[in-house]
């Protein structure tokens, strides 16, 4: 029984996600501020006329870790396009472990710590890792990731959102 009713609210979420996703309505991005490790703060709207993408992981999360090589190839490959990219480790993470991570494995994006969960509540109360927003350049949320996702289809999605004005 307990199995069934697990699987009953994994589906009813899928479809949500799914429907939210599928909708023609472009949710706008949440109107928030990023502090990064080195103290800049970066607004949404500070990003506008780029392609965002915000990754809310831990460095506790192996699918996050397992991402992060990715991340950095494709942010390599298209922030000269007008790309960017802010990892946003979760409120619990200890920022030692965030610094050290991003120092010692050269992260070449932006990299925050919610230090109060105020990011993870403004874009939808993010309680899973890693889930990660593909912002286009006039500040809608144009896909939502929730855990893997196939990076092929990702890079083409962000290739168009950068062609588009």
């Amino acid at each position: 029984m307990k199995k069934v009713l697990i699987g009953v609210v994994a589906a009813v979420a899928l479809a949500g996600a799914g429907f939210w996703q599928l909708s023609g309505t472009a949710k706008a991005a949440p109107d928030v501020t990023f502090t990064s490790l080195t103290g800049q703060k970066i607004t949404t709207q500070d990003l506008r006329g780029k392609v965002v993408f915000v990754k809310f992981w831990a460095t506790d999360c192996t699918t996050c870790i397992q991402q992060m090589p990715d991340m950095v190839k494709s942010y390599d490959k298209l922030a000269p396009q007008g790309f960017r990219a802010i990892a946003v480790a979760m409120q619990y993470d200890q920022p030692n472990y965030v610094k050290n991570y991003a120092e010692s494995r050269r992260l070449p994006f932006t990299v925050a710590i919610d230090s109060h969960g105020t990011l993870a509540k403004a874009f939808g109360d993010i309680k899973l890792t890693p889930t990660s927003f593909l912002i286009d350049k006039q500040g809608h949320i144009i896909k939502r990731y929730l855990g893997n996702f196939d990076h092929a289809a990702f890079m083409q999605t962000v290739e168009k959102a950068l062609a588009n004005g």
